[in-house]
């Protein structure tokens, strides 16, 4: 794992590229790793279990059923009286330690209050699995270059009234010399289907009026070209609008190549889908 910090922004690399800032703890404890959110909260725990049992220690002999100055006492005694346990071997006995306790016990509320609200904000988050061919490809459909790539829905519910949004995104000198980095939407053939539960091929035709039209594989990797992949509909199960985002870069979008057929025919006559295929593509003899 490597922690770097980027103009104020916290970034750590080799725990799934997360990452958020510092000041959006909200944030970051809902877009961390599972193991991530598990690990920040319980080491927030220990420590603050920590500070009340040195707190604790500098009262004096304020505990009863404790050692006097040992640690480990104070320390699990904050544990009970943060979690409410009360065992009753160790109790204060003096008013700076109940004082204390009174302090821990409103910690205590607001953290279990926190925590439980952060836990339930992440299952209920809606999740979208959705996938997406490896590969972007440009073939002739209908004698016509066509961008094209598959979508799946993972789960095999439906996802209603989908729809689909491609965007190109590249490098461009303006007419005054200006360098930037624009944004061309790209017109779908078909940009909404009533419901995705298999696959969905998605296509853009490379007419004259699209953005790609006479721009070959060079032009794309020298203009540092990718097509950004928005895909949206409702969740049929939980009812949620769910979304997911894909990218593809230059080095894949391929030219000149088709996608293997999913769809096969069993020997009863059956049809069925192999998605092994799924990802595989094949260059146009």
């Amino acid at each position: 794992m490597r922690i770097e910090n980027k103009d104020g922004r916290f970034v750590v690399h080799g725990t799934g590229n997360w990452y958020n800032h510092w000041r959006d703890p909200y944030h970051l404890l809902l877009k961390i790793p599972w193991i991530g959110f598990v690990g920040i909260v319980s080491t927030f725990y220990l420590l603050l279990n920590t500070f009340f049992a040195l707190a604790y220690l500098a009262g004096g002999d304020c505990l009863n059923g404790a050692k006097h100055g040992d640690f480990n006492d104070a320390f699990f005694f904050s544990v009970q009286t943060l979690a409410s346990i009360g065992y009753g071997a160790i109790h204060p006995h003096t008013f700076y330690a109940n004082l204390i306790v009174t302090i821990e016990a409103i910690v205590s509320l607001l953290l279990i209050a926190v925590v439980t609200g952060l836990a339930f904000a992440r299952f209920s988050q809606p999740m979208a699995r959705v996938l997406f061919s490896q590969s972007i490809i440009i073939t002739p459909h209908n004698r016509q270059p066509t961008l094209m790539f598959r979508v799946a829905n993972e789960r095999h519910n439906f996802i209603l009234e989908a729809t689909a949004q491609m965007y190109l995104i590249l490098d461009e000198v303006t007419a005054e010399g200006d360098f930037i980095r624009r944004i061309h939407e790209l017109k779908l053939l078909r940009q909404r289907t009533p419901s995705l539960i298999l696959t969905w091929t998605i296509m853009h035709s490379i007419d004259p009026d699209s953005p790609l039209y006479g721009l070959t594989a060079s032009d794309l990797a020298n203009r540092h070209a990718n097509i950004s992949v928005l895909i949206g509909g409702v969740d049929e199960t939980v009812a949620y609008t769910i979304t997911a985002r894909h990218v593809y870069i230059t080095e894949e979008i391929l030219f000149d190549y088709r996608f293997e057929d999913i769809i096969h025919n069993s020997e009863s006559g059956d049809r069925f889908f192999d998605y092994s295929y799924f990802h595989q593509v094949k260059p146009i003899e």
